[in-house]
């Protein structure tokens, strides 16, 4: 029972989050959209987390990755869906919730495919070489959004509008649950202690061995298909979205939940997600102080508790063993 522990676990969350999404009506709009936002943060801080945490590389261009999900789901919503729906019986829950399952994962792909672009060359190099290339794809992917023609696909500056309103609560818990579930079957499985060794020591990693550039590359890109999968439920759930909405300090934004939430701590980074999120929708009447805020947290973190909130499981499963 306890070996299927992980698969019982990703099962519960599934009807959980039906359950809860088949009584969302009742729900308070305005606490649902906070709760669907959660969502929606923690599948971008555990994807992240699986590159900057336990595969030791530092990204800092997370938000273009989800710009390109939510463009790719978006644009297939808006220019093909119309014409899959009819193919797959007309306008029903099924034809409806298929299309919306095709065009995130178009979405996620898309970003997926960006994601093994960058990562190839950059992930080859060391030290800070992935932050100042992720940092520079970000604006690249920005600033290409924003000098598109407003009549293009892309909707230039002013973004694209009218997107269908199809992120439930289903949908966006469990993304997150099922984002949760692989990334740490994949660290906790054995193929990916080799993700932890590459963290911990990349030169001893590769003289025994192990294929350093592939790990990275393979974190980098499941993180950035996540990513992608983020972003097109955003889309779907704020119906507008526009060029400016994906820029750096989105990008920061998570790097914050990650460092504040654990780095290597799934369940860290998803405590430190639903309270960023809550204290975030707190600051909205003070937009101009949040950046002050999320910086003194870093800073208080940084010297209080510099393992985060919650430590790593493989960190504790050590100090038991050696106590």
């Amino acid at each position: 029972m306890k070996r299927y522990s992980a698969q019982i676990a990703l099962i519960v969350a599934l009807a959980i989050s039906l359950g809860v999404s088949l009584v969302s009506d009742n729900i308070d709009a305005y606490y649902l959209d906070i709760a669907l936002n959660v969502g929606i943060n923690i599948i971008l801080a555990v994807s992240l987390n699986l590159v900057n945490g336990h595969t030791g590389q530092f990204s800092l261009g997370h938000a273009a990755f989800m710009a390109v999900g939510a463009y790719g789901a978006s644009i297939f919503t808006l220019e093909a869906s119309q014409q899959l729906i009819p193919m797959l019986g007309g306008p029903s829950a099924f034809a409806t919730g298929t299309a919306f399952l095709i065009a995130l994962v178009i979405g996620g792909l898309c970003a997926a495919i960006c994601g093994w672009l960058v990562g190839m060359p950059s992930l080859r190099l060391r030290g800070d070489y992935l932050a100042i290339v992720t940092l520079g794809f970000n604006e690249i992917v920005r600033v290409i959004l924003q000098n598109t023609s407003g009549d293009g696909p892309f909707g230039g500056p002013l973004g694209l509008k009218g997107i269908p309103p199809h992120s439930s609560f289903f949908w966006v818990f469990a993304l997150a649950a099922i984002c949760v579930y692989v990334v740490a079957s994949m660290v906790n499985s054995t193929y990916g202690r080799g993700f932890l060794a590459v963290r911990d020591d990349e030169v001893a990693a590769g003289s025994m061995g192990i294929n350093t550039v592939r790990y990275k590359v393979t974190a980098f890109v499941t993180g950035s298909f996540f990513a992608g999968l983020a972003g097109g439920l955003y889309a779907h759930l704020r119906t507008t979205i526009s060029p400016e909405g994906f820029n750096f300090l989105k990008s920061f934004d998570i790097v914050v939940i990650v460092i504040l939430g654990g780095m290597g701590s799934t369940a860290g980074v998803v405590l430190a997600a639903i309270l960023l999120t809550v204290l975030n929708e707190f600051l909205r009447d003070a937009e101009e102080y949040r950046m002050i805020v999320f910086s003194l947290l870093l800073i208080i973190m940084m010297i209080v508790r510099p393992q985060g909130l919650l430590p790593s499981l493989p960190f504790l499963n050590r100090k038991k063993k050696s106590a």
